[in-house]
């Protein structure tokens, strides 16, 4: 057993988990965090590819997301737009088509409905309490919906409801019919609205990291330095009336406080103490990670660009949903990024490494032409498939969960507390979320700390 005397043990060494030790580090506690991979991020990652770095994770910030923005002031980090000048595609009922403008060109009713639909939804959305949204007068009734139940009752044309879908698709990596639409509009709530989270202009994809986005968890960890240790998956915590001891695949750590910051999902995996309520357990068993697949193709032009398009696209027919220019910020690397979810994301998950990308290849030629199935270099990361976070971007909840089991997201079980971006009150799912919840654990512990 480790013999030194902590205050407090952070387990996971995301943003949520950094920004937690650093808070109790800067308020002079003994602080360790404890990360199971061999590097810290989380669900950030940058990788060196073809000849610069690139995010196969988390990347962008947007407009409102303050501490996420501060963070980046602090550690000397660059910020650089993303690039959106051109024209959008959208493959829709079977033919690719160009537009501008926040909606696509689908049929003129369709349209209309489609910008109704998306006002109506941040109205509803601004009726959930971003602090209780089990609180909502309607929570028991939106609880029991899906988002496809809703859009079946209230959208009325084709286009709108797929447009509605891929959007769902976009920003939560699962389809509307495994989401409650309590925590659909929850979630808009607290991330400013659909049309923020959609957008890249004034949106939640304003803005990349130079360099890469897991640059901001790397600047954490430096002002920790040894207080992390990596390559520790934790097996078990055990709390009695002097602290915790958290049990480690290589080690016994003891503390006098500790903080989860891993999702729920992983949370499941760990023996935690009986004095953790029957509805925090059931959150870890009920709250399951979006499906994502991201691809980024580096290619000798940017072909699209040429051809007056900003590289953002998206499809209610292909396997790959999305996508966005991703090339370095000086424009020498052209690179588009793909995104696949979902079920297509668990189909392709299943194949071996070749046919996928082939399959995904293929995907791309679709929206945008001959030249993109022949990249100069290739490169992807299943998200499914990475065992320390079981699925991106964030965990979710089905129907009849959050109304009941809310208030364990944030609940003090003894000695133990919750971070995680699933765990905030803004930007749920972000950057900014996962700064927020480490923060307010720190806070919390800090106090407890003092009596």
């Amino acid at each position: 057993m480790s013999t030194d005397e902590l205050d407090v043990i952070v387990v996971g060494a995301g943003l949520s988990g950094l920004a937690a030790a650093a808070r109790l580090q800067a308020a002079g506690k003994r602080v360790r965090v404890l990360e199971a991979r061999e590097r810290v991020g989380g669900r950030t990652l940058t990788v060196d590819f073809h000849g610069g770095p690139v995010d196969l994770g988390g990347q962008w910030l947007g407009p409102t997301q303050t501490r996420a923005l501060q963070l980046v002031d602090e550690l000397g980090l660059e910020l650089v737009p993303q690039y959106r000048a051109g024209s959008r595609l959208v493959d829709f009922d079977g033919s690719v088509r160009r537009y501008r403008g926040l909606l696509p060109k689908i049929p003129l009713f369709a349209l209309g409905e489609l910008g109704l639909s998306m006002a109506r939804l941040d109205r509803l959305a601004a009726r959930v309490p971003r602090e209780a949204p089990w609180r909502a007068a309607e929570a028991a009734r939106w609880d029991a919906m899906t988002v496809d139940d809703w859009l079946a009752a209230n959208v009325r044309t084709e286009g709108a409801r797929a447009m509605l879908r891929i959007a769902t698709e976009a920003i939560f990596a699962a389809h509307p019919r495994e989401l409650s639409l309590l925590f659909f509009l929850h979630y808009l709530h607290c991330g400013g609205g659909i049309r923020r989270l959609a957008e890249v202009e004034d949106g939640a994809q304003q803005w990349k990291v130079e360099g890469g986005a897991q640059q901001l968890a790397l600047g954490l960890s430096a002002r920790l330095g040894p207080a992390i240790v990596l390559g520790e998956p934790v097996r078990a915590i055990e709390q009695d009336q002097a602290g915790v001891t958290v049990i480690g695949a290589c080690e016994r750590h003891r503390a006098a406080r500790v903080i989860l910051a891993v999702s729920p999902a992983i949370a499941a995996s760990i023996e935690l103490p009986a004095t953790l309520s029957d509805d925090r357990r059931q959150l870890h068993e009920r709250m399951f990670m979006g499906s994502t697949i991201k691809c980024v193709a580096a290619y000798p032009r940017a072909f699209w660009r040429e051809r007056g398009l900003s590289g953002e696209a998206v499809s209610d027919r292909l396997r790959v949903r999305l996508t966005f220019d991703a090339s370095s910020s000086d424009g020498r690397l052209p690179r588009l990024v793909a995104f696949v979810f979902d079920a297509d994301a668990r189909a392709l998950g299943q194949l071996d490494g070749d046919a996928r990308r082939q399959a995904i290849l293929d995907d791309l030629a679709a929206l945008f032409g001959p030249e993109a199935a022949t990249p100069s270099a290739y490169v992807e990361h299943d998200w499914r498939a990475d065992p320390h976070s079981a699925g991106c971007y964030v965990g979710l909840l089905g129907t009849r969960a959050l109304a009941q089991l809310g208030p364990a997201l944030r609940e003090i079980a003894g000695r133990l507390h919750f971070a995680g971006t699933e765990a905030a009150t803004r930007w749920v799912g972000y950057f900014e979320g996962a700064i927020e919840s480490g923060e307010r654990a720190a806070d919390e512990v800090i106090e407890a700390l003092r009596v």
